[in-house]
């Protein structure tokens, strides 16, 4: 078994047991900052007040290992605001807490977590901007999503969603129209990249600040794609309403992966057991998903660091499409697949079931030779070695800073990997490693990426051979799921998969209804884009370009 964790030397952290986490002994530690404490699923709740939200989580992060915020959820009650940090540990995610922090009706604000966990400067502007909470000592708190003359807040219970807007431009006036030059040093440039330009893998803006031909400063703009799906899932109903979403927010390969990370969700939330044999389903399926994803990350990656398309961009495609093929025999559907049900997946696999594994194996047993071609086309290229080793380079503490994850994070050599910490599916049943660099740099996300793509084949491989004997009498799609969902109230829940980018988690709280009082998603292209400025300081704007490559994000999971 090749899937066993990394030791690690727990002594340090307070409120670790053998059986898991001693939440009276990490109360213990924060003494009388806990008011309250909550039953979340999975991750405890401890209350605290508004202003000592820096100190809790300076505590817990140093003294108790909480390296990881995973997530920071904002939502309004009828009788007060709420800030929920959902905190976790790289070297093991099951540990699991929630802070959470009320806040008063009329003047509703908390300490910033930003000082403490870098990751927390984009989540706490996002809550900010869509919710309508103010936090003190905030580094920059601003819109993030909308424009900044936007009136209102979209997910406040007082927002009129009839009203129309008129947003005017005047908060972004064109920056060159009167002074190319930062004030503060008048050798340097300011030069805008995008929003519509080939390098930034969708619409992004990128404002730089250059020193001579060298990056002084940077900051992502995002916000041109948001569409607020996570107020559309509010007006979802969990069995049926929800699952079309998840296929939209990375609408380019990884479907299945996102549609799990709501199933996974919503399953748990509602006590929902899934047949095993649709658990094999679903862990082909996802992987099959994973290879077609990073196909084309290095695709694109390719394009942008030899600036055409090249053969290379021909060569990620072609083998996508295969991957895609089968997708689309399995699922009926090319992009958005909305396959997977709660309680199981849609329908079984196409007929006759000998064509298809037959196709699958094809497939498989091509890829080493392809994965070859790849490998002597681009990882053995002088020229592509030049570009990305030893550029865009992110250590390991940077990762955890800004709380990113995947193969951005695998590549630092941080060994996180949600489908191994937290099992899920069937992937702890399944022969497979996971993949770290040490190099930190572009170069190394392309190699994980590339390792990744041959340990899903051993996974699908794998499946395959469980499908294929598995007893006809036996192949459960579904589980015995009620017409109506309807999750006891106030219950609240945060799980997570291992998408093709990273951790995607999702945050649920119903109310008794058949729909989410709040669905939070917590996507991995929006944390990993935050680490951008720290990759690109003191480089080039090439560089810049393959950084944000390496990144492989697309933006409408980041906006949502």
């Amino acid at each position: 078994m090749s899937l066993e964790k990394p030791s690690r030397d727990t002594a340090l952290d307070v409120g670790v047991t053998e059986d898991g986490l001693d939440y009276d002994a990490l109360a213990d530690l924060l003494g009388g900052h806990v008011l309250d404490r909550e039953e979340h699923v999975n991750a405890e709740g401890f209350v605290i007040r508004p202003d000592e939200v820096q100190d809790v989580l300076s505590t817990l992060k140093e003294e108790a290992g909480f390296d990881h915020c995973a997530c920071v959820t904002a939502q309004e009650y009828d009788d007060r605001y709420e800030s929920i940090y959902h905190l976790r540990k790289y070297n093991d995610p099951t540990q699991e807490l929630s802070i959470v922090v009320p806040s008063p009706k009329d003047d509703p604000h908390n300490e910033s977590a930003a000082r403490v966990y870098d990751t927390a400067d984009w989540h706490e502007r996002e809550a900010y901007d869509l919710v309508g909470i103010d936090y003190d000592d905030h580094p920059d708190l601003r819109r993030i999503l909308l424009p900044e003359t936007w009136q209102g807040h979209p997910l406040s219970q007082d927002y009129n969603q009839d009203q129309p807007q008129i947003v005017s431009l005047r908060e972004h006036a064109n920056p060159l129209k009167d002074d190319k030059r930062s004030e503060d040093d008048p050798d340097t440039m300011f030069v805008n990249i995008g929003p519509h330009h080939p390098a930034t893998h969708g619409v992004l803006h990128v404002e730089t600040v250059l020193d001579g031909e060298q990056i002084a400063d940077l900051e992502p703009d995002i916000g041109y794609l948001h569409r607020c799906e996570e107020q559309m899932c509010q007006q979802g109903t969990y069995r049926h309403q929800i699952m079309p979403y998840p296929d939209r927010w990375d609408y380019i390969s990884a479907g299945i992966l996102n549609e799990w990370a709501y199933a996974r969700a919503a399953e748990d939330l509602a006590d929902i057991e899934v047949p095993e044999y649709a658990q094999v389903i679903r862990t082909m399926a996802a992987e099959m998903c994973r290879i077609a994803s990073h196909e084309l990350a290095l695709a694109t990656f390719a394009l942008d660091v030899f600036g055409d398309f090249t053969a290379v961009f021909q060569y990620g495609i072609r083998d996508r499409e295969i991957v895609q093929n089968l997708l689309e025999d399995l699922t009926g559907q090319r992009l958005m697949f909305n396959y997977l049900r709660l309680g199981g997946v849609a329908w079984d696999l196409p007929e006759p079931r000998e064509e298809y594994f037959e196709k699958i194996r094809d497939f498989l047993d091509d890829l080493p030779h392809k994965l070859e071609e790849i490998h002597d086309l681009v990882t053995g290229n002088e020229i592509f070695q030049m570009r990305c080793v030893d550029t865009g380079v992110l250590s390991p503490e940077q990762v955890k800073q800004y709380g990113a994850t995947g193969p951005v994070a695998r590549g630092s050599g941080v060994d996180y990997d949600i489908r191994r910490d937290d099992p899920y599916g069937y992937y702890d049943e399944l022969d497979w490693n996971v993949v770290t660099e040490q190099g930190g740099d572009n170069f190394s996300r392309v190699l994980v990426r590339l390792r990744e793509v041959e340990e899903s084949a051993r996974i699908i491989e794998q499946c395959v051979d469980l499908l294929e004997q598995w007893p006809e009498d036996d192949r459960e799609i579904q589980a015995n799921v009620p017409r109506t969902l309807r999750p006891d109230p106030d219950k609240e829940i945060y799980r997570s998969v291992e998408g093709a980018k990273g951790e995607l988690g999702i945050y649920i709280r119903s109310d008794g209804t058949d729909k989410p009082a709040r669905f939070k998603i917590r996507s991995p292209c929006f944390s990993n884009l935050q680490t951008l400025p720290e990759m690109s300081q003191g480089e080039y704007i090439p560089d810049m370009i393959a950084s944000l490559g390496s990144l492989d994000i697309v933006l409408g999971e980041v906006d949502r």
